[in-house]
């Protein structure tokens, strides 16, 4: 088995911790994983990329050919068109439809942008930052992510949620069961 992952967004939207829950549930399983993180202007809203691949033998490389992505899962709409060409044609696109115009008036037409996903035929748009207002703070519409993503994950729920206590444990037990609620959330909006 081996699943490659690419993430993107913005800066401060928690691309890497996405990445290190999804690693860590990963390598709770005993699987193999390989990790390479961009944080390019990440502290100025900039873009935020990385991969992940996960597999039951070894890996020698947390690069992601072109082509053969099977996730590419994205907390900014534009940011997910611009990694296109990694996901497989199989492959799944799983994003956020909230953009982040930190680019002025350079940005397209949302719907222009969102017309553009739709068109994949393994795509889900989830509206991740209505979801983690509703789970408690905006600044979980990551979690509602990687929820929504657990469906594709060749991951078992439990140990994303065991992933996500352990990433947020030290912040107190009111934040654990905010993400998890976040985190069901992205679960079920999936679903539908």
């Amino acid at each position: 088995m081996k699943y490659d992952i690419v993430f993107a967004g913005v800066g401060g939207q928690g691309i890497l911790s996405v990445a290190a829950t999804i690693a860590s549930a990963a390598i709770s399983e005993n699987l193999h994983v390989k990790q390479s993180e961009v944080h390019g202007m990440s502290q100025r809203g900039g873009a935020v990329t990385g991969t992940l691949r996960i597999s039951d033998s070894e890996i020698h490389s947390p690069l992601v050919p072109l082509g053969t992505a099977d996730l590419i899962l994205s907390i900014e709409p534009l940011e997910s068109l611009r990694y296109l060409e990694y996901l497989s044609p199989e492959g799944q696109l799983v994003t956020a439809i909230a953009p982040v115009q930190n680019i002025g008036t350079n940005y397209p037409l949302m719907e222009e942008v969102l017309t553009e996903i739709r068109r994949l035929p393994n795509s889900r748009q989830i509206d991740a930052e209505r979801l983690a207002r509703e789970a408690g703070s905006t600044r979980a519409a990551n979690m509602v992510l990687v929820g929504a993503s657990a469906a594709v994950l060749p991951l078992q729920p439990e140990s994303l949620r065991n992933a996500v206590r352990k990433l947020f444990e030290r912040k107190g037990s009111s934040i654990v069961e905010m993400n998890l609620k976040a985190f069901e959330a992205g679960r079920a909006a999936y679903a539908e």
